[in-house]
């Protein structure tokens, strides 16, 4: 297993069995570089984990192929909507999924307090991003204000200025805080975007915008939800998908991620093991029904152990 980064210091290095640093994801060589790397060491498959790698390899998927390399990565079609947050709302608002208010503008926001169709709490994000890079809570429009102008700053100093470019005054999302218990959904396909199943984690626990604590649970109506997803995506491998289900009882879908996100490690604690399904897909065998199976009740915990990288 090789791992790629553009960090030498990256924490996946200290389980590879190979290691290159790579020029940045907007670097005019990125796609060269890799192309290069993976004639030069037989590889034949590429599973990105970065939400901004996934529009540039997607674009690029036909060249890896014509090398002999699998880039399992979902449509650019797809990536566009998964990657922006507004993106997200309108294509689930289409398929008539319950999904939390969203504005992209902090004029339509102060509009919808205004006129009562959106209170406080709101959340305040980047409309591009992952993890808790630039995410606020503001509790009232004195917060409102200064969250949205300390996102926008935010998005400017950190790698988001580049998807951000696009649309210069609409970079940050004021989204409806939705009170509930929030779920992480592996939403899984084969290699051709067909939906094989859902694994399902209730959240205990956030840390850095990640989840830090879950229990895997069975819940029908969530893995009806990502098989509908799966479905209509026809996404290849994982997407990891956050909902919430609302004291109310609806599902409100928050996020999709067309990756491997920071739950997936609690589906395969349980008992799944997706990526050696992916290389039996790779490979042209069917993966043991075990390896698409998690045990429900299993608590997980994230614990930080210290590494050595040479």
């Amino acid at each position: 297993m090789h791992a790629a980064n553009s960090d030498a210091h990256a924490s996946a290095f200290a389980a590879a069995d190979a290691t290159v640093v790579t020029p940045l994801i907007h670097d005019p060589g990125y796609v060269d570089f890799l192309l290069g790397y993976c004639r030069d060491h037989a590889i034949g498959a590429i599973i990105p984990l970065f939400d901004i790698d996934l529009p540039v390899l997607a674009a690029a998927r036909d060249r890896f192929a014509a090398i002999g390399v699998n880039v399992v990565v979902a449509d650019p079609g797809v990536t566009a909507i998964c990657n922006d947050k507004w993106r997200t709302f309108t294509y689930l608002k289409e398929q008539g999924l319950d999904v939390p208010a969203s504005y992209v503008t902090l004029d339509a926001a102060r509009r919808a307090l205004d006129a009562g169709e959106l209170r406080f709490p709101v959340m305040v994000k980047p409309r591009w991003g992952m993890g808790s890079i630039g995410v606020y809570k503001a509790e009232d429009a004195t917060e409102l204000a200064v969250f949205h102008a300390k996102v926008a700053a935010e998005i400017q100093r950190t790698y988001l200025r580049h998807e951000s470019a696009a649309t210069p005054d609409a970079t940050v999302l004021v989204q409806e805080c939705i009170d509930g218990e929030e779920h992480g959904l592996d939403v899984v396909n084969d290699l051709e975007g067909r939906h094989v199943t859902t694994f399902v984690k209730r959240k205990l626990a956030m840390r850095s915008g990640e989840t830090d604590r879950a229990v895997t649970v069975d819940d029908p109506e969530l893995h009806a939800l990502g098989a509908r997803i799966g479905q209509a995506l026809r996404q290849r491998g994982n997407l990891d998908m956050d909902v919430f289900r609302a004291r109310d009882g609806r599902l409100v879908v928050l996020e999709l991620n067309a990756r491997f996100g920071g739950g997936y490690p609690f589906s395969h604690l349980a008992g799944a093991d997706l990526p050696r399904a992916i290389v039996a897909w790779l490979q042209g065998r069917a993966p043991d029904p075990a390896w698409l199976t998690v045990k429900p009740g299993v608590d997980g915990v994230k614990d930080i152990i210290p590494i050595t990288i040479t």
